[in-house]
C-alpha cells in the first residue's frame, strides 16, 4: 500500500522558516509563537508533524494555559500519570505532567523521573490505543546532560535488513506496563521482571501509521518485552537484534535543551530516550499528551 499524499496546506504565509532537523527525522518551525497560534495555523503544523514526525519549536514563552490550548489543537488530553511522589500535575492542570528532579519544601519531588538515564521507549505503549503525540517544553535545564533523544522507526523499518523483517511479519510485542522509563513501578502495580507474566499490553511489532498509511516498526519499551509465541530466549534474542537496529545513530537525534525549547513527537512513529544529568542541577520539564484514537492496527 502506497503512502497517502500529504495534505496541502501553505504554511509559507505564515511566514516560518522550516530547516531539517536530520535528513529522515524531524523538522524545526522558526518563527511560531505557539501563544497566539489559531486553528488555520495549527492545521499547517499538524501537516508538518504528519509528515515529519518530530516538530521542533525554540524560543517559546508558555504558562501551562497555553501548553493546554496548543496541544489541544491536535486531539484529546491525557491526564497526567502519578508520579513517584503521589503528585499528578499542574496544579488546576490535570493534563500537564511535571517532569523534574527539583524537590519542593517537603523534600519530595516537584515531578516525575528524576535525573537518571530513561531508557529508549514509547509513552505509554502498554495501553490499547497509545497516545497519539507527546509535547515536551523546557522550563529549566541543567548545564550538560539531560538531551532527549529521537528514533525514527519508519527508516528503521525500511532499513532493517530482510531476514530480520521476514521474522517479525505477522508478529506481536509485549508492550511492559508495569515500569515507567525511569524504571520505577507504575502505582498500582507489583514489581515484575518476568516478561512472560508482567502487565502489558500486545501490539503488532509491524503497524499500519493510522495518518500516514505507511508502515511503521512499533517497539514500545524494551524492559520486559516479549514477542508473543516464542520461547524466551529466542524473544529476547530477536527484540535484542531489532533495538539495536533501530536505535542506531543513523536513525536518531539527539536534542540539546535551550530554555523555552518545544519538541513534539509522533508516539507512532518514534522512540524516545533522556540522558542522564547531574542530580544537584535543576531541570524542569512540562509534558502534554495527545489521546490515541485507536488501537495501533497490522499491515
Amino acid at each position: 500500500m502506497n503512502a497517502p499524499e500529504p495534505t496541502a496546506v501553505d504554511f509559507s504565509k505564515y511566514n516560518w522558516t522550516v530547516r531539517a532537523i536530520t535528513p529522515s527525522l524531524g523538522v524545526e518551525v522558526q518563527g511560531v509563537d505557539l501563544k497566539n497560534v489559531d486553528k488555520h495555523q495549527a492545521t499547517a503544523i499538524e501537516d508538518l508533524f504528519i509528515q515529519h514526525s518530530a516538530l521542533l519549536f525554540r524560543g517559546q514563552s508558555l504558562e501551562a494555559h497555553d501548553l493546554v490550548r496548543f496541544s489541544s489543537y491536535f486531539g484529546d488530553l491525557d491526564e497526567a500519570p502519578v508520579n513517584e511522589a503521589g503528585k499528578t500535575a499542574v496544579e488546576g492542570y490535570p493534563e500537564v505532567y511535571v517532569i523534574s528532579n527539583i524537590k519542593g519544601d517537603d523534600g519530595k519531588a516537584v515531578g516525575s523521573l528524576g535525573a537518571g538515564e530513561a531508557a529508549w521507549h514509547t509513552d505509554m505503549s502498554y495501553l490499547d490505543n497509545p497516545p497519539r503525540a507527546s509535547l515536551l517544553y523546557s522550563l529549566e535545564i541543567p548545564p550538560t546532560g539531560g538531551n532527549t533523544w529521537l528514533a525514527g522507526m519508519y527508516g528503521a523499518l525500511e532499513q532493517l535488513p530482510v531476514s530480520l523483517r521476514t521474522e517479525i511479519e505477522g508478529l506481536r510485542i509485549k508492550h511492559d506496563g508495569t515500569y515507567n522509563s525511569a524504571g520505577f513501578v507504575r502505582q498500582g502495580l507489583v514489581e515484575s521482571d518476568d516478561p512472560l507474566t508482567c502487565a502489558g499490553t500486545f501490539h503488532p511489532a509491524i503497524c499500519r501509521h493510522s495518518d500516514t498509511g505507511r508502515e511503521v516498526l512499533f517497539l514500545g519499551r524494551r524492559r520486559n518485552a516479549y514477542v508473543e509465541g516464542l520461547s524466551l530466549a529466542q524473544s529476547e534474542q530477536l527484540l535484542d537484534d531489532l533495538w539495536q537496529h533501530a536505535t542506531a545513530d543513523n536513525l536518531s537525534y539527539s536534542h540539546q535543551w535551550r530554555v523555552g525549547d518545544v519538541l513534539m513527537w509522533d508516539n507512532r512513529a518514534t522512540l524516545h530516550r533522556r540522558d542522564p544529568f547531574d542530580q544537584n542541577a535543576r531541570r524542569y520539564m512540562l509534558r502534554t499528551q495527545i489521546k490515541g484514537k485507536a488501537r495501533p492496527e497490522p499491515v
